[in-house]
């Protein structure tokens, strides 16, 4: 079989061009889930992945264009989607060490946009060859196809379709099918095999490329047993689960003391169990105080909503310590809930709805005396839940003494920080508005209502505790409780910049953190830094 014959067969060309679009989707999609564990899945991060992949491809177009005219030889097209699929199946095996040596070369190097230097760099070390190869394939095949002018935009259309609808499985098909059920490694996997299928198919078919055919087999076998791992953490040996779901990378990590849930390699805690039923010195514990200001301890009953359940940690709490209390927690990740079932002792019958916290509100008629908004992830703090327009129907749920408490989990400093934004766009809707900073942690607790009573509530429930561990806990809070004194950053759903807010607290800490080292790493080089470490 020659050449010609092949490309005669415009099916397999059209199926070409249609396994190539899939895979690019499934690759951006795949890069995103790479990335989140260490940068987060903020907009900023889709930003430079997206940015970094239409780079690749308009120069893959390019390039495909210019050497089609000059050398059409489709052995070179085929040769190129094979290097791309070889690529593609090393990423799960050295892609997150690539990430993570860039991310230390970059913290003592750089003062500022940490995460978009870093996450752009990965991008382009990883990601842009591969996709610039396949952006090679469109043009190479109009090429091909094209036999004459009187059907060339039939052709040049189909090529396209065939591109379109593989681009649009390529993107349903990993978020939906291969990430949540075999997870990011074997998704790069899974489509690095699909192309190198389609070029072995081709030498095969012209009976050339015997080498670089069975070169590509073998490296491609190689990074199977290699890179078949969903392990992001690579250098914790003691991890109870790590796994990944639709929404997140989910780590637990269990010792004598107690369970902890993280969305994130490099740090943060999500959830936490602590095994001998005790506050978990978090700011869970901080929570604690919007019961008492809802002045709970007087009702009945007491009804509680968790927009951010995660596993449980507050429900937990406020079942053991306040018993008159119904609490329903709304969860987005379907796969947090099963695993706090496992690992976080949650009962089967707890009051968890897989939901998202501000479309929850939106279809519930339900008022609350206490609403607890914990959906803020390091960077990735939802827009939609951090605007005027959210927590006014924050406010249009609770009770006529209720309370809101929010975790801010960045303490930013400096004028018009991530917090004050919140703070300020808060107290534009709520009457009363405190904060108490969580000691040995950079999270902050705020406290808002329109009762006019939330303090006055809160000093008479204090008596009433008799749990001591609880009340010293109070006495903290009381010690620790400001009154938020209003701004004018306010954020909307038309404009709240939170990814950007965010980005310069994670600089800060980022700062504030290796600042010593990297004095000496400027000072002693690397061999310095070595030693001291």
């Amino acid at each position: 079989m020659n050449r010609q014959t092949i490309l005669s067969n415009k099916i397999y060309l059209y199926l070409t061009e249609f396994f190539a679009g899939m895979s690019v989707m499934a690759v951006e999609l795949g890069a995103s889930r790479l990335l989140a564990p260490y940068f987060s899945s903020s907009q900023i991060v889709w930003t430079i992945i997206i940015g970094t992949i239409m780079i690749a491809m308009a120069l893959g177009n390019i390039y495909g264009g210019r050497y089609a005219d000059k050398n059409p030889n489709p052995d070179k097209l085929y040769g190129r989607i094979l290097i791309a699929a070889v690529w593609i199946a090393f990423i799960p095996v050295i892609g997150k060490y690539v990430i993570l040596f860039i991310s230390a070369v970059l913290i003592f190097t750089v003062s500022s946009n940490f995460l978009i230097i870093a996450g752009f760099l990965a991008c382009m070390v990883i990601f842009v060859f591969p996709l610039f190869l396949l952006g090679t394939v469109t043009p190479s095949l109009v090429k091909y196809t094209v036999d004459s002018l009187n059907d060339s935009g039939k052709t040049v259309g189909m090529l396209n379709a065939s591109n379109t609808i593989g681009s649009i499985i390529g993107t349903f098909l990993p978020t939906f099918v291969t990430i949540p059920a075999v997870g990011t490694s074997i998704t790069f996997l899974i489509f690095a095999g699909i192309l190198l299928f389609l070029s072995i198919l081709y030498f095969i078919y012209t009976k050339t490329g015997v080498k670089k055919t069975a070169a590509g087999i073998v490296c491609f076998l190689f990074c199977c047993v290699a890179g078949y791992s969903d392990s992001f953490a690579f250098w914790e040996s003691n991890l109870a689960y790590e796994g990944e779901s639709v929404y997140n990378y989910l780590q637990v990590k269990e010792d004598e003391e107690q369970v902890i849930l993280s969305t994130n390699v490099l740090f943060g805690v999500q959830s936490i169990l602590k095994k001998d039923d005790s506050l978990t010195g978090m700011y869970y514990d901080y929570a604690l105080a919007a019961p008492l200001m809802a002045d709970g301890l007087k009702k009945d009953s007491m009804k509680i909503l968790i927009l951010g359940n995660g596993t449980g940690t507050f429900a937990s709490q406020c079942r053991r310590y306040f018993g008159q209390s119904h609490v329903t927690g709304v969860e987005i990740d379907e796969k947090i809930t099963k695993v706090a079932k496992e690992y976080f002792k949650l009962p089967e019958d707890a009051d968890v709805v897989t939901y998202d916290g501000r479309a929850y509100l939106n279809v519930s008629d339900e008022t609350y005396d206490v609403i607890m908004v914990d959906a803020y992830q390091d960077i990735t703090i939802p827009f939609q839940m951090s605007s005027v327009e959210f927590f006014t129907l924050v406010k249009e749920h609770l009770a006529e003494d209720g309370v809101m408490v929010v975790n801010m989990n960045m303490r930013g400093k400096g004028e018009g920080n991530i917090n004050q934004y919140l703070c300020d766009t808060i107290s534009s809707v709520f009457g009363e508005v405190y904060t108490a900073d969580v000691s040995g942690s950079t999270n902050r607790e705020l406290y808002a209502s329109n009762s006019g009573k939330l303090l006055n509530h809160f000093s008479q429930n204090q008596k009433l505790l008799s749990n001591q561990e609880l009340s010293a806990m109070m006495e903290t809070v009381s010690s620790n409780l400001i009154k938020y004194q209003a701004g004018n950053y306010l954020m909307t759903d038309d404009k709240a910049p939170v990814e950007l807010l965010g980005m310069r607290v994670i600089d800060g800490l980022i700062q504030g953190e290796i600042g010593y080292y990297k004095e000496i790493f400027e000072k002693e080089g690397i061999f310095g830094l070595l030693e001291e470490m």
